[in-house]
């Protein structure tokens, strides 16, 4: 016990390292791989009919064009995993149907509504707004929407990115290169912390000025640039040419991972502003454990917090007591 006891005096003491415990703990204390797993499963509903709408497209696109037929074979989706193989083996057979565009554009957007739901309850959750400052169904749908433009917005400025860097390589001169694909790198994370900063801002009712959010966008920013590089990584050169039963579980496991990531991500970044902008560190080093009562101040801010995100109608109060301590009080 001395030696815990000398552990939690020491992060209790320096930030380095009581604040990613207070990180820890707060992501812990609001189940946040639970809320994760929500996002995640509604991205992956969204992108099954996404696909089946690209599908139909792309046999409308095809039917009876035999150059968009040779356009399609030679672009990078014919070298994507499954898809591209069954796109390139079936070519000719593709055709459109009006069924599947409209499940297709129906199913895909109301996925899209479902995660933006899903965000803006963890968000809530997160920054512990009580259950009746939360919006209706009209409010939490409308911020969806604007969710799914800006979003879109966001992917196709990105993608514009790609395309220069890789373009870039056609210059021959290898400075040339480096520079313009560093550039689009650092535009492509200010552009993504820019959508995480105005998701935060947009999803959450109860939040600080934009000012006090960046540290978490930018961290989410500069996490997700990780996650693409390993991503287009793996699809280089675990996945490319694979059989098509291996690349199928290949390809649903990594897809389902791929999104587990990025909303972990995105609720890590919110996590993060949370304790820093409400001061919840340093925590104490037992919090978790139900018998510890040598509480700091910001245990109690955040167990006060939990109990108000709990209050069901306007005129309900819910309080919060803590019975005194005999243990070492809060420095």
């Amino acid at each position: 016990m001395d030696v815990v006891r000398w552990l939690d005096d020491q992060q209790r003491r320096h930030r380095w390292a009581g604040f990613p415990l207070a990180v820890v703990y707060k992501v812990i204390d609001d189940q946040a791989t639970y809320l994760v797993t929500i996002i995640a499963y509604y991205g992956f509903v969204s992108l099954l009919p996404l696909l089946l709408l690209l599908v139909t497209i792309l046999g409308f696109a095809l039917s009876g064009s035999p150059t968009l037929q040779q356009q399609v074979l030679h672009s990078a989706l014919r070298d994507f995993p499954i898809i591209g193989d069954q796109i390139g083996q079936n070519i000719h057979t593709l055709q459109g149907s009006a069924v599947g565009l409209v499940v297709g554009i129906v199913g895909s957007l109301y996925g899209a509504l479902q995660v933006g739901v899903a965000v803006q309850n963890a968000m809530n959750k997160i920054w512990a707004v009580p259950r009746a400052a939360r919006p209706p169904l009209p409010g939490l749908y409308g911020r969806s929407l604007a969710l799914i433009g800006i979003l879109a917005l966001s992917v196709a400025t990105t993608t514009a990115l790609a395309a220069l860097s890789t373009a870039a390589s056609s210059y021959g001169v290898a400075p040339v290169d480096v520079a313009l694909r560093g550039g689009a790198v650092l535009v492509s994370m200010v552009v993504n912390a820019g959508f995480v900063l105005f998701a935060y801002r947009l999803l959450t009712v109860d939040s600080p000025p934009v000012r006090q959010l960046w540290p978490g966008a930018l961290i989410a920013s500069v996490l997700w640039q990780i996650l693409q590089s390993v991503g287009t990584y793996l699809v280089e050169h675990q996945l490319r040419g694979a059989t098509a039963t291996y690349g199928l579980f290949g390809i649903v496991l990594g897809l389902l991972t791929w999104l587990y990531l990025a909303a972990l991500i995105l609720v890590l970044g919110a996590e993060i502003n949370v304790v820093r902008v409400r001061k919840l560190y340093p925590r104490s080093l037992l919090a978790p454990d139900p018998t510890d009562t040598a509480l700091t101040h910001a245990d109690r801010r955040a167990y006060t917090a939990y109990t108000r995100t709990e209050r069901q109608k306007d005129n309900q109060t819910v309080e919060t007591e803590f019975t005194p301590s005999s243990n070492s009080p809060d420095p």
